[in-house]
């Protein structure tokens, strides 16, 4: 009995110390978030009578940035219910105040230089590098933009677009081709790569390296946004690593380009930029190439793939605005053909081009409403005579796949495609790639009646502006004509629409990405037709980049094809 008594005795003796225990933890958590939130009141301008703003700072060290990587887009938006526009929290070890609201935003973005400066997270600082556009501020960063004018201009983008064409139809292609099901953000992500790679920075990369560059970039944006910790196994150390792999690998290219004479002929945003620097007396050093280099490639690569991914997502959502876009581009003379089978002696097929009544084609040199198309050799999408391009993209059959004419594509003709503008405005607006940008306060100012401490960060949100301004009728539709010539909306308030951000720090590369869009737009629509491979649309998570959770899986095909296939196997 007194053994039963001892065992008693230590038992309850070892359950006050287990509660004891959590007890003094659950207190010393209190008190360290108290004295946490007490630390970062206390940083409030003085001199200043205004409040801070409302909001929390989470939990020390770490602050709120764990609940923003795992709830999304609920994070913000649960925090604008609760305390309004402009709230204060804790993000990836900075305070930051998040902003929404046109008016509040038109003072942040037009305060560049006096209010504000650019601050991106310091991971991102690190890994990219000093001499990057989105690091760079005051005189530095004016110079660097207007050499990077250049890369951007009327001229270079005019340059750019047939070899761009040429690639996003490869993919288009493939995707047609493929007998499952294409998840598309990662092909996206793959297609804009190649197009940074090897349109805009002129690479001449084998598929399997570029590949193993497109991993490693790859491993670069994960580790984009993390917390500045540089230890083992961190993410700012794998981001820096890969960072670290892809100028290695840039380093002997750009070092032969720079010593290859400059001609006048361009044919790369490194050839323009290099060509710019010489103009404005800068010469740029092999660091400041390959920092710009890995910068062109971040600028093109997730942004544009969400936004292309996005597109996709919205025509397959609404068939009736795919169906509009069309018929504007047969108004237009881009011919939306319609590809049949027709039978061959070796057993494969050969593509047969309808062409619609009444279009360009049509009323042209054609005479039957059939022109039947064989394939051509010997011409290289990627790399288009120098002579100039032909009117069409020939047609092309290679191990069982397909595909027709197509007309090469230019800033005057895709400036016809008004209603394919609208759209791609539209895309913007509902699912912006990039759900805000970051400033430091250079200065302590008033924002909705708070003060924004000097030296705090300021987040302003794109996405949250978009989707609360009164300037929208009907903010959660997603109707393109809002932009059309009747309704105009998007011109009702400058900084209503934000998808570029704005000021002088406003996207100097918004004209390629909106070209890019167009031309995945006019691909798709001209040869392909799709559906969704799984039961119901994928869920969107909004950070860092907006992309569909689990994916956005779909089946392309060849226009017709399904039902040319299936006439084919009747008996």
């Amino acid at each position: 009995m007194p053994k039963m008594f001892l065992l008693e005795v230590s038992y309850f003796m070892v359950l006050g110390t287990v509660f004891t225990s959590i007890i003094s933890v659950l207190l010393l958590l209190a008190v360290s978030r108290q004295l946490w939130a007490f630390r970062w009141r206390m940083t409030r301008d003085r001199t200043c009578k205004l409040p801070l703003p409302k909001g929390s700072m989470g939990w020390p060290l770490f602050g709120e940035t764990f609940h923003w990587l795992l709830q999304g887009s609920s994070f913000h938006i649960s925090r604008r219910e609760k305390y309004g526009n402009v709230f204060r929290t804790h993000l990836l070890g900075k305070p930051v105040i998040r902003v929404t609201g046109a008016e509040n935003i038109r003072k942040i973005l037009l305060g560049e230089h006096n209010l504000v400066n650019t601050q991106w997270p310091q991971s991102t600082r690190i890994i990219l590098g000093a001499n990057t556009l989105v690091n760079s501020i005051g005189d530095f960063h004016k110079q660097k933009r207007k050499i990077l004018a250049k890369v951007f201009s009327h001229a270079a983008l005019e340059t750019y677009i047939p070899r761009i064409q040429g690639v996003v139809r490869t993919e288009v292609e493939s995707w047609c081709a493929n007998r499952g099901s294409i998840n598309v953000y990662p092909s996206a992500k793959a297609l804009t790569f190649r197009i940074a790679v090897r349109v805009l920075l002129g690479l001449n990369v084998e598929d399997d390296h570029l590949d193993y560059l497109s991993k490693t970039f790859e491993q670069l944006m994960e580790n984009l946004f993390s917390l500045p910790l540089d230890v083992p196994f961190s993410g700012l150390r794998k981001g820096i690593k890969a960072r670290d792999i892809l100028h290695e690998c840039m380093e002997k290219i750009i070092a032969d380009k720079l010593q290859q004479s400059q001609s006048e002929e361009y044919s790369d945003a490194l050839d323009y930029m290099l060509s710019s620097a010489k103009e404005n007396d800068k010469e740029l050093n092999i660091q400041e190439l390959k920092e710009s280099a890995v910068e062109l490639i971040f600028a093109a690569y997730s942004t544009t793939a969400s936004a292309s991914t996005s597109l996709i997502l919205q025509l397959m959502r609404h068939p009736s605005v795919a169906e509009k876009a069309k018929q504007e581009l047969v108004s237009h003379g881009f011919n939306v053909h319609s590809v049949q089978f027709i039978g061959c002696k070796n057993g494969n097929s050969l593509p047969t081009v309808v062409v619609p009544e009444g279009s360009a084609e049509k009323q042209g040199t054609h005479e039957n409403s059939t022109t039947e198309t064989k394939p051509q050799k010997g011409f290289d999408l990627t790399h288009p005579s120098t002579s100039g391009p032909p009117d069409t993209m020939p047609a092309t059959v290679e191990e069982g796949h397909y595909s027709c004419h197509q007309p090469y594509l230019s800033l005057e003709k895709l400036s016809q495609l008004h209603y394919l503008d609208c759209v791609v405005k539209e895309v913007l607006r509902t699912l912006p790639p990039v759900s805000g940008g970051y400033r430091t306060a250079l200065q302590t100012f008033e924002l909705d009646g708070y003060q924004i401490p000097k030296g705090w960060s300021v987040m302003y949100s794109i996405r949250d502006t978009h989707e609360t301004a009164a300037v929208y009728q009907s903010p959660e539709l997603f109707d393109p004509d809002r932009f059309g010539t009747e309704r105009e909306e998007g011109k009702a308030g400058r900084f209503n629409y934000i998808p570029f951000g704005g000021g002088v720090r406003s996207c100097i590369g918004r004209k390629l990405a909106q070209i890019i869009l167009k031309i995945l737009a006019v691909e798709l629509l001209n040869t392909a037709r799709w559906e969704l491979a799984t039961p119901t649309y994928p869920k969107m998570q909004t950070v860092p980049i907006v992309h569909p959770v689990n994916g956005l899986h779909v089946c392309f095909n060849y226009l017709n094809s399904h039902q040319e296939n299936n006439a084919s196997q009747k008996p």
